[in-house]
């Protein structure tokens, strides 16, 4: 009780601290809108670096030393806004975020994997569309192609391993054919060594599999006197080991694969974890999205300098949108391109503001997906 009586003059202050706060928040907002009037009719940009470290400098000069961030950061966020409340007035006739969705495809329905039957990529596809025909890419980019040309309606790729993170070729072949994410689901991921019949492990010379598969079994191949053999797919790994004829070779991959190859399981559920999983999404040619879609896939890339960044996501913070993931690749010229999910539905007013503020604040921005997540 003592502390609620000490405590309560001190939050009353505060209180009227902050309501003061918002009258002079609401006047300089305000006056920022006729800032963005003059800009517009004089054509001049919004961004101006020398005018914002000059005030900056000016007001952290009049602070003590211990309370120069703080204020530096207070002004950098204000500024922030004020940009963002800018370019919503100079910017009136924006174009959708999205196209307008379509149905989800149910009959006759054509689905492309990467890698041969067998492969994790197929145990995705049979989860997310079991009465689908199947047709097999050999590279991640082919199933990108096969849905651009129209030779599959949907295709599943993998983008992120819980144990290793991000696929990155992924979130390239994305941007680079204009594919939209409809979907996604995680697939449990149980590695097993496995060879063909007769074949021992005293034997094992050679482990062929995908990179990612060696990755995720470290410490099953730790010590092990094998030459790791690196190929495109699990799937190709175990077709490889069962034309061996040296007897001296196996492979790491799934279950499903060595059934297929008629391959004998060495050594089962052989990953580090046994809470491996790898997310793979649904891309198609046209979003597609509804009142249950829960997650939102953006990609974007910002000015190379301080602070950008945390003005693209600022929005966000401000609409109580909840980043889920955040991804960079190299571009060009030095920079960054960024990929990220959010939880929340295109169709929510609340999500949208959030999304054109933070499309104000950067270069390049698209959405390239809202949909039901796992």
């Amino acid at each position: 009780m003592e502390a609620n009586e000490k405590l309560g003059p001190l939050r009353d202050r505060i209180d009227k601290i902050d309501d003061s706060l918002l009258s002079l928040i609401k006047k300089r907002n305000s006056a920022v809108e006729e800032v963005a009037a003059v800009k517009r009719d004089y054509n001049i940009p919004i961004f101006d670096a020398d005018r914002e470290w000059e005030i900056i400098d000016r007001v952290s000069s009049r602070v003590e030393d211990d309370m120069k961030a703080d204020v530096s950061l207070l002004i950098r966020t204000i500024f922030a806004l004020s940009k963002i409340r800018q370019r919503r007035a100079l910017f009136t006739n924006e174009p959708p975020l999205l196209p307008p969705p379509r149905a989800r495809k149910k009959d006759d329905v054509t689905c492309a994997f990467q890698g041969l039957p067998g492969a994790w990529s197929e145990h995705a596809l049979a989860k997310l569309f079991p009465a689908a025909k199947r047709i097999s890419g050999e590279y991640f980019e082919d199933i990108f192609i096969a849905v651009k040309n129209g030779t599959a309606d949907y295709g599943v790729v993998a983008i992120e391993n819980s144990q290793t993170g991000a696929i990155g070729e992924t979130y390239d072949l994305l941007r680079k054919y204009g594919c939209f994410v409809v979907g996604r689901a995680w697939v449990e991921i149980k590695h097993c060594l496995m060879a063909p019949k007769g074949v021992k492990m005293s034997d094992i010379r050679e482990v062929i599999s995908h990179p990612e598969g060696f990755k995720q079994c470290r410490d099953f191949l730790r010590d092990k006197p094998w030459e790791l053999v690196s190929c495109r797919n699990t799937a190709v790994a175990a077709k490889r080991a069962a034309d061996s004829r040296t007897g001296k070779t196996a492979a790491i991959g799934s279950r499903l694969a060595a059934e297929h190859n008629e391959l004998e399981i060495l050594a089962k559920d052989i990953s580090d974890s046994d809470k491996n999983k790898t997310s793979f999404v649904v891309i198609a040619l046209e979003p597609e999205y509804d009142e249950d879609s829960d997650t939102v896939s953006i990609s974007f890339s910002t000015a190379h300098r301080s602070g950008a960044l945390c003005e693209t996501l600022m929005p966000f913070l401000a609409q109580g949108i909840n980043l889920e993931r955040i991804e960079s690749r190299p571009a060009t010229g030095g920079n960054y391109r960024f990929f990220a999910d959010l939880k929340g539905n295109i169709l929510d007013t609340n999500v949208t503001r959030g999304l054109k503020c933070a499309a104000a604040a950067c270069g390049y921005f698209e959405v390239i997906g809202c949909y039901k997540g796992e």
